[in-house]
Protein backbone atom coordinates (compact mmCIF):
# COMPACT_ATOMS: atom_id res chain seq x y z
CA UNK A 1 0.00 0.00 0.00
CA UNK A 2 1.25 3.46 -0.71
CA UNK A 3 0.28 7.04 -0.56
CA UNK A 4 1.52 10.36 -1.83
CA UNK A 5 0.59 13.81 -0.70
CA UNK A 6 0.35 17.12 -2.42
CA UNK A 7 2.01 18.87 0.53
CA UNK A 8 5.71 19.64 0.35
CA UNK A 9 6.64 17.82 3.57
CA UNK A 10 5.64 14.20 3.34
CA UNK A 11 8.25 12.99 5.82
CA UNK A 12 5.57 12.55 8.48
CA UNK A 13 3.62 10.06 6.35
CA UNK A 14 3.70 6.48 7.69
CA UNK A 15 5.29 3.75 5.66
CA UNK A 16 2.87 1.00 4.68
CA UNK A 17 4.12 -2.52 4.21
CA UNK A 18 2.79 -4.69 1.42
CA UNK A 19 -0.13 -6.82 2.53
CA UNK A 20 0.44 -10.53 2.87
CA UNK A 21 -1.30 -12.68 0.32
CA UNK A 22 -1.82 -16.37 -0.15
CA UNK A 23 0.49 -17.62 -2.91
CA UNK A 24 -1.39 -17.71 -6.20
CA UNK A 25 -4.18 -15.44 -4.91
CA UNK A 26 -4.80 -12.20 -6.74
CA UNK A 27 -5.94 -9.08 -4.98
CA UNK A 28 -6.78 -5.99 -6.95
CA UNK A 29 -5.45 -2.66 -5.81
CA UNK A 30 -7.37 0.58 -5.94
CA UNK A 31 -5.97 4.10 -5.79
CA UNK A 32 -8.25 6.85 -4.52
CA UNK A 33 -7.85 10.51 -3.67
CA UNK A 34 -8.44 11.03 0.05
CA UNK A 35 -9.55 14.41 1.32
CA UNK A 36 -9.52 15.12 5.04
CA UNK A 37 -11.08 17.95 7.02
CA UNK A 38 -10.99 19.21 10.58
CA UNK A 39 -9.58 16.93 13.25
CA UNK A 40 -8.83 14.21 10.70
CA UNK A 41 -6.74 16.63 8.64
CA UNK A 42 -4.79 17.57 11.76
CA UNK A 43 -4.15 13.92 12.65
CA UNK A 44 -3.21 12.86 9.10
CA UNK A 45 -1.07 15.95 8.50
CA UNK A 46 -2.47 16.93 5.10
CA UNK A 47 -5.79 17.78 3.50
CA UNK A 48 -5.35 15.59 0.42
CA UNK A 49 -3.38 12.50 -0.56
CA UNK A 50 -3.47 9.59 -2.98
CA UNK A 51 -3.88 6.23 -1.23
CA UNK A 52 -3.50 2.77 -2.74
CA UNK A 53 -4.98 -0.24 -0.95
CA UNK A 54 -5.76 -3.89 -1.61
CA UNK A 55 -9.44 -4.37 -2.44
CA UNK A 56 -12.28 -2.50 -4.11
CA UNK A 57 -14.68 -1.52 -1.30
CA UNK A 58 -14.97 1.36 1.12
CA UNK A 59 -14.58 -1.19 3.95
CA UNK A 60 -11.21 -2.37 2.51
CA UNK A 61 -10.13 1.27 2.11
CA UNK A 62 -11.06 2.16 5.69
CA UNK A 63 -9.27 -0.90 7.09
CA UNK A 64 -6.07 -0.04 5.17
CA UNK A 65 -6.29 3.70 5.85
CA UNK A 66 -6.86 3.22 9.58
CA UNK A 67 -3.90 0.80 9.69
CA UNK A 68 -1.73 3.54 8.14
CA UNK A 69 -3.22 6.50 10.02
CA UNK A 70 -4.52 6.24 13.58
CA UNK A 71 -7.79 8.11 12.97
CA UNK A 72 -10.41 5.36 13.31
CA UNK A 73 -11.56 6.75 16.67
CA UNK A 74 -12.28 10.09 14.99
CA UNK A 75 -14.49 8.49 12.33
CA UNK A 76 -16.08 5.26 13.57
CA UNK A 77 -18.69 4.90 16.29
CA UNK A 78 -18.91 1.74 18.37
CA UNK A 79 -22.25 2.54 20.00
CA UNK A 80 -25.41 4.30 18.95
CA UNK A 81 -24.70 6.98 21.57
CA UNK A 82 -21.40 7.82 19.83
CA UNK A 83 -23.12 8.30 16.50
CA UNK A 84 -25.92 10.47 17.84
CA UNK A 85 -25.69 14.15 18.66
CA UNK A 86 -28.04 15.48 21.29
CA UNK A 87 -29.95 18.49 20.12
CA UNK A 88 -31.93 21.24 21.68
CA UNK A 89 -35.01 20.71 19.50
CA UNK A 90 -37.50 17.95 20.27
CA UNK A 91 -37.44 15.08 17.78
CA UNK A 92 -40.73 14.67 15.92
CA UNK A 93 -42.43 11.27 16.13
CA UNK A 94 -42.39 10.95 12.34
CA UNK A 95 -39.33 12.27 10.60
CA UNK A 96 -39.92 13.90 7.20
CA UNK A 97 -38.23 12.50 4.09
CA UNK A 98 -36.09 9.42 3.79
CA UNK A 99 -33.70 8.70 6.63
CA UNK A 100 -30.92 6.17 6.27
CA UNK A 101 -27.96 5.31 8.42
CA UNK A 102 -25.26 2.71 8.32
CA UNK A 103 -25.97 -0.64 9.98
CA UNK A 104 -24.43 -1.48 13.39
CA UNK A 105 -20.69 -1.98 13.01
CA UNK A 106 -20.56 0.46 10.08
CA UNK A 107 -21.47 3.62 11.93
CA UNK A 108 -19.69 6.95 12.01
CA UNK A 109 -19.40 9.29 14.98
CA UNK A 110 -21.75 12.22 15.38
CA UNK A 111 -20.61 14.95 12.97
CA UNK A 112 -18.05 12.65 11.26
CA UNK A 113 -18.95 11.60 7.73
CA UNK A 114 -17.49 9.49 4.95
CA UNK A 115 -18.23 10.61 1.41
CA UNK A 116 -17.50 8.99 -1.95
CA UNK A 117 -17.41 11.38 -4.89
CA UNK A 118 -19.45 13.90 -2.92
CA UNK A 119 -22.17 11.47 -1.73
CA UNK A 120 -22.61 10.22 1.82
CA UNK A 121 -21.72 6.54 2.04
CA UNK A 122 -24.98 5.62 3.78
CA UNK A 123 -26.85 6.82 0.68
CA UNK A 124 -24.84 4.37 -1.42
CA UNK A 125 -24.03 0.83 -0.20
CA UNK A 126 -22.57 1.85 3.15
CA UNK A 127 -19.11 0.43 3.82
CA UNK A 128 -19.70 -2.13 1.04
CA UNK A 129 -19.73 0.64 -1.60
CA UNK A 130 -17.50 -0.34 -4.53
CA UNK A 131 -14.61 2.03 -5.22
CA UNK A 132 -12.80 2.59 -8.51
CA UNK A 133 -9.40 4.05 -9.30
CA UNK A 134 -9.61 7.84 -9.15
CA UNK A 135 -12.63 8.01 -6.81
CA UNK A 136 -12.59 10.73 -4.16
CA UNK A 137 -13.07 9.59 -0.57
CA UNK A 138 -13.64 12.37 1.95
CA UNK A 139 -13.19 11.83 5.68
CA UNK A 140 -15.02 14.74 7.21
CA UNK A 141 -14.84 15.70 10.88
CA UNK A 142 -15.29 19.44 11.25
CA UNK A 143 -14.04 21.56 14.08
CA UNK A 144 -16.98 22.47 16.31
CA UNK A 145 -16.68 25.48 18.55
CA UNK A 146 -19.28 26.40 21.14
CA UNK A 147 -19.31 29.85 22.65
Amino acid sequence: MSQTTDDADSSEQPENSASTQTPGATTSETTVTVRCTGHIRDAVGTHELEFTFAGRTLRAFLDAFFAAYDVADLVLAETEAEETASGWAPEPEELPGTWQKNPPGDRTRAFARVMINGRFNELLDGFDTELSDGDRVALVYPFVFCL
